[in-house]
């Protein structure tokens, strides 16, 4: 989705009251970005083998915040803050932030600490965060992990024996993939010295991630006698991470910094993207359309070339000539769920009845991994609905309300799926089971 911010609805699964507050904030934290979180998952692969998970079972998601952070939530899900991407200085301490935070996840520390979250879609799951952030007094644009009375923010901070365990787990996943720990040992002492120039003891990462001397003192102790405390980023990591660092930049950046960056004179292939990326958010169409059409030429197998070239399409009104690219990168990457849903958002706004029909294949082929994610179901709200298949358009409001905690609406859209739908079919019966779930109370 070209770093696309999701047009989220959120709702509360925790703190309630302060959910609606942010729910306008929430709206634009979410990044997903096909690209990105593929280059992210490629480079953390070795580790997740390391702790045995699966690397098909991880997901990766991106917050818009600057300070530097990130967190574990709802079961195996890592959330990085752009901050945290854009400050890593090589690939090397990137992974050992990710090593760190799987060893949370393979310790099971997040589930114990707030179950809740597991089956939380996306969104619920950084409302309930900024509402946690909602606690800070005297920060303006406070970090999305804030601070509260240490009852409330429980569920978000781990203890210090919860980050010991998490950094000798993180220095064996690294030790068995021959991976330095160096990379998180500069990360800290980066945190560590930041603290020292700014006196403030309180920044996102010491509220969440308590950095004490003795948790730098053990990793700087295995560095020294680790095997592999030499050995360089894996061959292609630094790249991928400029790939990402640059792309980010080009997305959040002012358009004049980004063109700054990358002059005309740079014909390499990361400026000439930023660049196409940037004439597209001024927007100048024209010239970021022959910058994309180039690219594409030079490199055809590129998916994420067809993608913006299909974004800059659609979000200038040019529906219908965006279908054939994002058709593209569908084909060069069907493995995509992020570029089907695109894809599908592309063939509803179409409004043609035939394409539309082709938007509740690919959404249904997405949900296979983004089953999380409320595009697809409000996606598929809208294409059945529009198909006619009213109950099914129920259905999927229905999953949308579970999954963000809205219980009264889950309960009142899965009554009328139950109404429209055949007895006896796996839809029906799903539906009999999100009325089970929406009626239990929050404590079972």
């Amino acid at each position: 989705m070209s770093l696309h911010r999701h047009p989220l609805r959120l709702a509360a699964v925790l703190f309630a009251t302060l959910m609606i507050c942010h729910q306008a904030r929430a709206q634009e934290r979410l990044l997903r970005d096909t690209e990105i979180e593929t280059d992210i998952k490629t480079m953390a692969a070795p580790i997740w083998r390391a702790a045995g998970l699966d690397p098909g079972d991880v997901r990766i998601y991106m917050i818009d915040d600057r300070e530097i952070n990130s967190f574990v939530a709802g079961g195996q899900a890592i959330f990085l803050n752009t901050g945290l991407l854009e400050r890593v200085q090589n690939a090397n301490q990137l992974i050992g932030v990710i090593a760190h935070e799987t060893g949370h996840i393979a310790g099971g520390h997040i589930l114990r600490t707030k179950e809740a979250l597991r089956n939380a879609s996306i969104e619920a799951i950084i409302a309930t965060v900024l509402g946690a952030a909602a606690g800070v007094a005297g920060h303006n644009g406070a970090a999305i992990l804030g601070g509260m009375g240490v009852g409330e923010r429980s569920f978000l901070r781990f203890s210090i024996a919860q980050e010991a365990t998490a950094d000798h787990a993180a220095m064996n996943y690294l030790d068995r993939t021959c991976q330095s720990a160096r990379g998180l040992l500069d990360f800290f002492e980066i945190l560590q010295d930041d603290q020292r120039l700014s006196g403030d003891t309180d920044d996102p990462w010491a509220r969440t991630h308590p950095l004490t001397s003795e948790r730098i003192d053990y990793v700087r102790d295995h560095v020294q006698n680790a095997r592999c405390s030499n050995a360089p980023s894996p061959p292609g990591d630094d790249a991928l991470l400029r790939r990402i660092q640059m792309k980010l930049h080009a997305f959040l950046d002012d358009p004049s910094i980004t063109l700054g960056r990358y002059p005309e004179s740079d014909k390499s292939e990361n400026a000439r993207y930023a660049r196409a990326i940037a004439l597209y958010r001024i927007p100048q169409l024209d010239k970021a359309q022959q910058a994309v059409d180039g690219l594409i030429h030079d490199y055809p197998k590129n998916p994420y070339f067809q993608e913006l070239k299909g974004q800059m399409l659609f979000e200038n009104g040019n529906v219908r000539e965006a279908v054939a690219p994002y058709q593209e990168a569908v084909r060069l990457d069907p493995s995509a769920a992020l570029l089907r849903i695109s894809l599908a958002q592309v063939y509803i706004e179409t409004h043609d009845p035939a394409l539309n029909k082709r938007a509740i294949g690919e959404l249904n082929a997405a949900l296979q991994t983004e089953s999380r994610d409320n595009t697809v179901w409000r996606f598929l709200a809208i294409a059945y609905g529009r198909d006619h298949q009213i109950g099914m358009a129920a259905l999927c409001m229905a999953e949308e309300a579970l999954a963000n905690g809205k219980k009264k609406e889950a309960a009142q859209q899965a009554l009328r799926a139950k109404q429209l739908l055949p007895h006896n079919t796996a839809s029906y019966a799903r539906a009999v089971q999100i009325g089970t779930e929406a009626e239990r109370t929050d404590d079972d």
